[in-house]
C-alpha cells in the first residue's frame, strides 16, 4: 500500500507544472511566438469589429408615414392596418404597429405614422430615419397648389439627409385624398415638384456660397448642371394616387390598391 501511494505522488509530481509550460514557450522560435500572437490579435480585432459594427446597426425594418399636417397620414395608416375608416385628429407623437405586406411573402414591416406639425417632424424624423426601409411621402393632392412650397421644402430636407443617401431607403410620393374634385395628378403634382425642388436646390446653394460653404449634413439634390428630375435621385421614387378615405366617404372603402401594391415590392 505504501508503495502504491508513493508511486501515485510520484506520477503526479512529474506532470508539466504552469511554470514549465511557460518556459517551453518562452525558450521556442521567437517568429513562432510572433506568429502566434498575431493570431490572437487577429482574432480579437475580428471581434471588436463584428461587435461594433454589426452589433449597432440598426434593422431596417420600418415604413414612415410623413408629410405635412391634414395631409391624410393618420387615416391612411387607419386603412393600411385595419381597412377600416377612422375620425383623426392631428398627431403630436409617433404611432407604430405591424404592417403585413399583400403579396405571397407577406412580409411584415413597422408602419410608423409621424407627426406633420413642423416643429415637431425634425426630431421624428432624425428618431426613425436610420431603420427606414421606405417613406411614404403623403401630399393633399386637393390643396397641392397652395401647399407646393412647404412640401417641397419638406421633401428637400429629406432628399438631401446624408444619413438618409447612405442608405436610401424607396421613397412613395403617396398622392392623397383623390376622391375630391379639385385633386391634382400625381404626374401634376411630380412636375410641379421638380420644378419648386430645382428653384429650391439654386436658392439654398447660393446661401451656402454666400456663407462659408459648408453644406453640413446634406448632399446635393440630383446632378449637377442639370434640372432637378426625380430620375436623378440614388433613391427609387415612386408616385402613387390613393383615396385614404374614398369615394363613398366613411361607409365605403378606401382607395389604396396601388399603394398596397407598391408597398408588396418592397
Amino acid at each position: 500500500m505504501d508503495e502504491k501511494i508513493s508511486l501515485d505522488l510520484e506520477d503526479f509530481s512529474s506532470e508539466p507544472s504552469f511554470e514549465s509550460f511557460l518556459k517551453e514557450i518562452v525558450e521556442q522560435d521567437p517568429t513562432f511566438l510572433i506568429g502566434v500572437f498575431v493570431a490572437i490579435a487577429a482574432v480579437i480585432i475580428t471581434i471588436v469589429f463584428f461587435k461594433f459594427f454589426v452589433g449597432t446597426q440598426t434593422k431596417r425594418s420600418s415604413i414612415l408615414l410623413v408629410g405635412l399636417c391634414d395631409a391624410g397620414k393618420t387615416l391612411l395608416f387607419s386603412r393600411l392596418l385595419t381597412e377600416r375608416f377612422k375620425l383623426t385628429q392631428t398627431s403630436i407623437t409617433e404611432s407604430s404597429a405591424s404592417y403585413k405586406t399583400k403579396n405571397e411573402r407577406g412580409t411584415t414591416w413597422t408602419l410608423v405614422d409621424l407627426p406633420g406639425h413642423e416643429s415637431l417632424r425634425p426630431q421624428f424624423i432624425e428618431k426613425f430615419k436610420a431603420s427606414a426601409r421606405a417613406i411614404l411621402f403623403v401630399v393633399d393632392s386637393a390643396v397641392f397648389q397652395k401647399e407646393v412650397k412647404d412640401v417641397a421644402e419638406f421633401l428637400y430636407s429629406l432628399l438631401t439627409d446624408s444619413e438618409l443617401a447612405k442608405n436610401p431607403p424607396a421613397m412613395l410620393i403617396v398622392c392623397n385624398k383623390q376622391d375630391i374634385t379639385m385633386a391634382k395628378s400625381a404626374k401634376l403634382i411630380q412636375q410641379q415638384l421638380e420644378k419648386e425642388l430645382n428653384t429650391l436646390r439654386t436658392t439654398r446653394s447660393a446661401a451656402l456660397s454666400s456663407q462659408d460653404g459648408s453644406v453640413g449634413a446634406t448632399v446635393h439634390l440630383g446632378k449637377k448642371g442639370k434640372d432637378f428630375e426625380f430620375s436623378q435621385l440614388p433613391m427609387k421614387v415612386e408616385f402613387v394616387e390613393c383615396s385614404a378615405r374614398g369615394s363613398n366617404g366613411e361607409e365605403g372603402s378606401a382607395q389604396i390598391e396601388a399603394l398596397e401594391t407598391s408597398l408588396a415590392k418592397l
